[in-house]
């Protein structure tokens, strides 16, 4: 059935009201080990798979600042969550449950930092690349064309503009770094990876998704400009669709009614912080700045109208 997009102005009662609560910054789950910290989320091991929980940290420029955003982590959450059950018929995932009321006993006296920021997945083999889907000329896809004339080694015509809307979208893999930023790759060194059969199979697993994601982005009066997914290998190596998807931390978002082309658009992301710390000339290096109440109250409602627009609700 199809997803009833809200528009800013109108269909769901507004709730932006209520104060929000302080941001999680770390989970902190007494009893349980933690499996690994990444800048936003804490995973911990759980009996047969994981536990992952989105805090309200934000990174920038590959740090992750000293404020964050509140309700941030449950935008990603239960995006992420919308997004796995609108694409599995395109390709499983590796949810299992999201709702902390049918989680295992010992878990329950976390439910209320879990609920509605985390989720139990099963446990894969991370597969070492990103997958990044491209529909327009933006970020380092942009700064690629202006050097080279092409995006990954995809050659494309002079005179593009910067959001300028790509003939067709195009596959771009990076290498998944342990720490700073990712690095654009061919599929040439994408294949000397990860093998030429498996990076075929999420090569079309990556068009078909982001194929879907534009579609109901779309509609819903959204620009799904990239993004970028990543997939797991089980025991028996079939392919799982890990970890987010089609969140604003992962994709840039639009608004289709501001598009214009030939500059940075408007989006649904962490834009207010960047624009903050380019202003105050921050060197990118620590110690982290934290931010002003405002960019964060505008970031938190940027995300938040982000997910209502897409799900055409309000956040659990």
């Amino acid at each position: 059935m199809p997803v009833r997009c809200a528009l800013p102005d109108k269909g769901l009662p507004r709730t932006e009201h209520v104060p929000p609560a302080p941001p999680l910054l770390e989970a902190r789950l007494s009893g349980l080990t933690l499996h690994r910290q990444g800048k936003v989320r804490d995973v911990y091991e759980v009996d047969n798979g994981l536990l992952m929980v989105a805090t309200d940290r934000i990174s920038a420029f590959d740090c992750v600042l000293g404020s964050g955003i509140p309700d941030k982590g449950k935008v990603l959450t239960q995006l992420s969550a919308f997004w796995f059950d609108r694409t599995r018929d395109i390709l499983p995932n590796h949810v299992l449950e999201t709702d902390v009321h049918r989680y295992p006993a010992d878990l329950a006296r976390h439910a209320t930092v879990l609920a509605g920021r985390s989720m139990l997945v099963r446990k894969t083999t991370p597969v070492p690349v990103e997958c990044v889907a491209r529909g327009y000329l933006s970020g380092s896809g942009w700064a690629d064309y202006t050097a080279t004339g092409s995006v990954c080694g995809v050659q494309f015509p002079a005179g593009l503009r910067q959001s300028d809307r790509l003939p067709e979208p195009i596959f771009t893999p990076a290498s998944k770094a342990t720490s700073g930023h990712d690095m654009n790759i061919s599929e040439a060194e994408a294949a000397n990876l990860i093998g030429t059969s498996l990076l075929a199979k999420l090569r079309t697993f990556t068009m078909a998704l982001y194929e879907r994601g534009v579609e109901h982005a779309d509609a819903c009066g959204i620009i799904l400009a990239d993004t970028k997914f990543e997939f797991g290998l089980t025991s028996d190596d079939e392919i799982l669709l890990i970890d987010e998807v089609m969140t604003p931390d992962s994709s840039r978002y639009w608004p289709k009614d501001a598009y214009c082309p030939g500059q940075p658009q408007p989006s649904f992301d962490k834009q207010f912080v960047r624009d903050y710390l380019e202003q105050i000339h921050w060197n990118k290096q620590p110690p982290v700045p934290s931010l002003p109440d405002d960019v964060v109250t505008r970031t938190r409602e940027k995300y938040i109208e982000a997910f209502r627009r897409l799900t055409g609700r309000d956040l659990d």
